[in-house]
């Protein structure tokens, strides 16, 4: 590294935010530039002997390189190195949640170092400085790739593919390509230009989106398998997890992905005609304490909602790593959001029983049962305490995670294998269908951006050897 003690003179600092008051008055991204901070930020990189933080990410990035690259003010260099292993650096430099920062080796005794902003800023100065070029392949093979879905697994795979010569096209049931990044994800931390940008250099460079299309339904998996000499499914993991409970069908209890997915396409000005979930006006409870159940608390203030409140079946975690988390393991400490500090209720070990409805059906409140976690039998349960709680609301957000990909249609419909889980079965990447892989959450359950990158990438490889061999 370019500086040797600079972990021992600088101090972790990530980029400025607009201020909460006026952050909530719209959906623009909330983090400012981290600008010349990323200078210092990037001398804390430690050149330790074993750089965990490679092995962290599960792309592998070779972040001591670039680290180093912006120490010495060549950010072209710096994303060179990046590119080299992320397709999409501008997406995980925004919304992953850097395990890689997770993995540091300062991280043993000290704050890590600022691995996802430094990333942000090696991208936008790229895109700034106009780098980011259509990259034309040499050869065409001949062959042609048929991608059913267009988020980051998809893209992913898409970009790979089509640098390796082949024929690619991208089938997505939306309007826009992007997936959860389009639709799941609320602009103030991914505003849609950043997708639409890299999906406009994409075009360019030769792959097709058509939009619009749902495989199952307006195509059949068996159709798109005699048009194409390969299929990746890349569909995600969209069947939310629900809850059994009496009182689930009251009116103003919804899916949070149902009321993110409808509030971004507002946004976009794409929102369908009298279709509408809002949180003007109401109190909010948004049941699930992960990243979905942040972005719901933080759409619903900005929707105008007249209180949030956030529960989650999880006793508080603390603040500090416990003597049984130990680095290099993932911290399980207390995780605050630009949600919760724009103004939210936080209520740990609830486990909802009965959502209460008025005489019209409408949600009037939902009780819970206060628990706690105890190992029984060799398995972590959450059991009650005994005491119950009921929070009056108007409207229930479920941000309890996803179980599997949605069978109806593709899925099912072409009698694709699924493990135990409901995930596609694949052996590697090859599912039971000749010809037909998949990648990303519909192969290996909801998980992170990141790994849906880097699950595209693997796929790409597969299919790219298939086809050689074909």
């Amino acid at each position: 590294m370019g500086k040797d003690t600079g972990f021992l003179e600088v101090n972790r600092q990530g980029p400025a935010m607009r201020q909460p008051e006026e952050r909530i008055k719209d959906f623009k991204e909330h983090y400012l530039p981290l600008g010349e901070k990323a200078t210092e930020q990037a001398s804390r990189c430690m050149d330790c002997g074993v750089p965990f933080c490679n092995s962290g990410c599960p792309l592998g990035n070779r972040i001591p390189e670039f680290n180093d690259a912006v120490y010495r003010g060549d950010y072209r260099e710096a994303y060179s190195v990046l590119r080299t292993t992320n397709n999409f650096p501008e997406f995980t430099g925004r919304i992953c949640p850097a395990p890689c920062e997770a993995a540091c080796v300062l991280g043993i005794n000290n704050n890590p170092v600022t691995i996802e902003f430094i990333e942000k800023e090696i991208s936008e100065k790229a895109w700034e400085e106009g780098w980011v070029v259509p990259k034309l392949p040499v050869v065409r093979t001949g062959k042609s790739v048929a991608v059913v879905g267009a988020g980051p697994a998809g893209l992913a795979a898409a970009d790979q593919l089509n640098q390796k010569g082949h024929r690619v096209k991208v089938f997505e049931r939306d309007a826009r390509v992007g997936g959860l990044l389009t639709y799941g994800i609320p602009d103030y931390k991914l505003e849609k230009h950043v997708v639409a940008r890299r999906a406009a250099i994409m075009e360019e460079e030769g792959v097709v989106f058509q939009c619009n299309t749902e495989i199952g339904t307006d195509i059949t998996l068996e159709e798109l398998r005699e048009s194409f000499d390969a299929v990746l499914i890349t569909i995600g993991s969209k069947q939310p997890r629900d809850i059994r409970a009496k009182g689930r069908e009251a009116k103003g209890v919804h899916f949070a992905m149902d009321f993110l997915h409808l509030n971004n396409q507002k946004v976009a000005g794409d929102a369908p005609v009298g279709q509408d979930i809002t949180a003007k006006d109401k109190t909010v409870l948004v049941i699930g304490g992960g990243d979905t159940g942040s972005d719901c608390i933080g759409t619903s203030i900005r929707q105008g909602a007249k209180e949030v409140i956030q529960v989650t079946i999880e006793e508080q975690p603390p603040l500090e790593r416990a003597e049984n988390n130990p680095w290099p393991e993932w911290p399980r400490i207390m995780r605050t959001s630009s949600s919760h500090e724009e103004g939210c209720e936080r209520i740990w070990g609830l486990n909802a029983t009965s959502f209460n409805s008025d005489e019209q059906g409408n949600l009037v409140s939902v009780s819970f049962d206060e628990v706690r976690g105890e190992e029984l039998a060799g398995r972590w349960q959450f059991v009650p305490t005994g005491t119950q709680r009921t929070i009056e609301c108007d409207m229930a957000v479920l941000a309890i995670g996803f179980v599997h990909p949605e069978h109806e249609g593709l899925v099912s419909g072409a009698g694709l294998s699924t493990d135990p889980r409901g995930n596609i079965a694949a052996e590697g990447f090859k599912t039971s269908m000749e010809g037909v892989f998949t990648a990303g959450d519909a192969r290996r359950g909801q998980s992170l951006v990141v790994w849906a990158i880097a699950e595209g990438r693997q796929a790409a490889d597969a299919i790219d050897v298939s086809l050689a061999e074909s």
